[in-house]
């Protein structure tokens, strides 16, 4: 009797310690720890909102959103009032640089060009990039946009040399081909509006599937439509504070769904990518191809250890790729075709160029760069 009772109260004992050992840690990272990087900042007099126990200042960065997005939006390029609202209210309040919070992480926002160009060079690696969590995570992965060291040096050269002239080159005739097919709809639609944004995202969306995944592209479209969902997830959850360890074991229905479709588009990569290599171990093919995704094969399968890349890299540059390079020049030509609207003289002067340039022939690639109102040289653009 008394070694069971001396038992369960060693138990007993050992849950508490580990109970008060638990909630130790979560009120030093969900409170302390806080608290006092906000009393260090202060004393050098960098100001900002104050913290909030658990969810910081995400909840008034959440509310100044919803107020901003209610109202209508005006024809102008500033836009910072609402899309980052929070930002530019504190900013007002607190100086050009300020401490925020999204939940116990402190944020540095600073807007003095100096000091943002000393964190863009960062000469002395002191500022590592961001480590991306929950669903924004599973879009990226550890690819280009994340990668650091050695690792960044080798997921650099890859697309580098995947968007070098001559391969861009090869990639025209497809650029082509798929503006035909939207321009062609467009005369479908003759005196009517169109929600050229929509249009653009097909248009971007079929370039970069037929560019990066070849006769695999139907496929790709698969993928961007997993990707596009997780995206969804990442802007609904975007104000969601996650616990530590709670997070990780009482899941939400987004995190689920994040997860299957996370697999979903790790498995339909392995089949695009054990399709390339049987062709060419089945002597149907010379090499694993020259797209963006016959170089990460290629670099799989490299016959040196040190230059050699795992599956999981080839599908987080496959993600990366797809995701940014589609979401960006989607927006970019949205954007410009909307300013091209407001400034018709533009518009004139852009039309005007390239039927001087092309007459009725599609773009080539050695005549782009006479191309001077319609694009910026590159060179110049870096």
């Amino acid at each position: 009797m008394d070694i069971t009772m001396n038992y369960y109260s060693s138990i007993l004992i050992f849950g508490v310690i580990l109970f008060g050992s638990v909630i130790f840690k979560l009120l030093g990272r969900l409170w302390w720890n806080p608290m006092k990087i906000q009393r260090l900042m202060r004393a050098q007099g960098v100001q900002g909102p104050s913290y909030n126990f658990i969810h910081g200042n995400t909840k008034e960065m959440y509310s100044k959103r919803i107020k901003a997005m209610a109202k209508p939006m005006q024809l102008s390029h500033r836009i910072l009032p609402r899309v980052l609202p929070h930002i530019l209210s504190w900013l007002n309040q607190y100086g050009r640089n300020y401490v925020q919070w999204f939940g116990a992480e402190a944020h540095l926002v600073i807007t003095e060009p100096e000091l943002i160009k000393e964190v863009l060079n960062n000469q002395h690696k002191s500022f590592p990039k961001a480590k991306l969590q929950g669903h924004i995570h599973k879009i990226f992965g550890n690819g280009l946009a994340t990668a650091e060291g050695q690792k960044w040096v080798n997921s650099r050269k890859l697309a580098h040399f995947a968007f070098h002239g001559d391969n861009l080159k090869n990639m025209i005739p497809s650029m082509v081909q798929c503006a035909e097919t939207m321009v062609e709809e467009w005369a479908h639609h003759e005196d009517k509006e169109i929600d050229v944004f929509k249009h653009f995202k097909v248009y971007t969306l079929d370039v970069i599937s037929h560019t990066a995944f070849g006769s695999s592209y139907e496929q790709g479209r698969n993928v961007f439509q997993m990707l596009q969902r997780l995206c969804e997830l990442s802007i609904t959850n975007r104000y969601k504070v996650r616990l530590p360890v709670i997070s990780k074991i009482l899941k939400s229905k987004d995190d689920i769904e994040g997860q299957s479709l996370e697999k979903k588009m790790k498995d339909c990569f392995v089949e695009i990518i054990k399709a390339r290599e049987e062709k060419l171990n089945n002597d149907e093919a010379n090499d694993y191809g020259n797209d963006f995704l016959g170089l990460l094969v290629k670099a799989k399968n490299d016959p040196q250890d040190s230059q050699r890349i795992s599956l999981e890299d080839v599908v987080d540059e496959c993600k990366t790729f797809y995701f940014a390079g589609h979401e960006t020049t989607n927006v970019l030509l949205a954007w410009t075709m909307f300013l091209l609207a407001l400034h018709k003289e533009w518009q004139e002067k852009a039309r005007n160029e390239v039927f001087d340039v092309f007459g009725h022939s599609n773009p080539t690639f050695e005549a782009l760069p006479k191309l001077k109102t319609v694009i910026i040289n590159y060179n110049n653009k870096t």
